[in-house]
């Protein structure tokens, strides 16, 4: 897991200090990156992953990409906020590696660490806290290059101090998220769906691979992950696609081989499935700024 965990990289997009009324009040929010809240006065709520979450004072909160979310404060409050991409190495998730906590009591080191990485990142946070207007592929895009303009000494501090505040959220340190209750670990196999999202991959395959019955394997895999394997490559092959749409040039045929699913018709009806829209579609409104 640890050998994994190395080719983990965070890379900061937003980072600021906000003071938020009522009109902090938005739902159904699926962005492509994580974002971390710092709350230092007032209250307000967030929900995602099933739970409601009431900010309060003295308190991070975890939100991870591609999760649904809804945002909204009654009154008012104040809060440090970083958004951030993560990816390990073949396009996994930390998030389905690990089993986080989303809501933690924050140390006196936590907030300098805040403060330090809003020092060496300035001109880094958002001119407006609506989704709807920063959660798109030219904003995006400009503010990842900014850490292209970061000193070697300052990428590095940057680099750390989310490696540290990202930990913070951590549940334990062994691989209990992807173990089954019959002590099978899955998290070889999810590393192998990462590898393999470029071509066409069979729940045979995977079994086998598990050294374990088609029947078996798909039983386990859904009792751990909540959804059937073949489910999950689809979601994944999505989500890489999502970020390929927001980050690069290629064309929609390229993309569809890059994510293991050459037929750009079908590419298309899985997209819409997991997205709620077409690819083609998706870029486009990515594109408004």
């Amino acid at each position: 897991m640890h050998k994994v965990l190395q080719s983990l990289q965070l890379s900061l997009l937003n980072i600021g200090y906000a003071h938020l009324d009522s009109h902090w009040n938005y739902d159904n929010v699926i962005s492509p990156f994580t974002r971390m809240y710092y709350i230092t006065k007032g209250s307000a709520k967030v929900y995602h992953n099933g739970k409601e979450f009431s900010l309060k004072p003295g308190y991070m909160y975890l939100i991870p990409s591609y999760t649904y979310s809804r945002y909204k404060c009654d009154e008012y409050h104040e809060q440090y906020y970083i958004s951030f991409f993560e990816e390990i190495k073949n396009g996994l998730s930390i998030f389905n590696l690990k089993s986080f906590i989303y809501e933690i009591e924050s140390t006196p080191s936590d907030l300098e660490y805040f403060k330090r990485l809003l020092e060496i990142n300035p001109n880094r946070a958002l001119i407006d806290d609506d989704p709807e207007v920063y959660d798109n592929r030219p904003t995006l895009l400009h503010f990842k290059r900014k850490n292209e303009k970061l000193s070697a000494a300052f990428f590095l501090e940057t680099r750390g101090f989310l490696n540290i505040l990202l930990s913070r959220f951590i549940e334990d340190t062994s691989d209990s998220t992807v173990r089954t209750n019959s002590g099978y670990n899955l998290s070889q196999v999810l590393n192998y769906i990462g590898e393999n999202l470029h071509r066409e991959l069979t729940i045979s395959e995977l079994a086998s691979y598990c050294h374990l019955s088609t029947d078996y394997f798909s039983r386990i895999f859904k009792d751990k992950f909540g959804m059937r394997p073949n489910i999950y490559m689809q979601s994944k092959r999505v989500e890489r696609a999502q970020l390929l749409l927001l980050t690069t040039n290629y064309s929609l045929q390229q993309i569809a081989e890059k994510v293991g699913l050459e037929n750009l018709s079908y590419f298309s009806r899985v997209f819409k499935k997991h997205a709620g829209k077409t690819p083609g579609n998706f870029r486009r409104e990515q594109m408004k700024v």
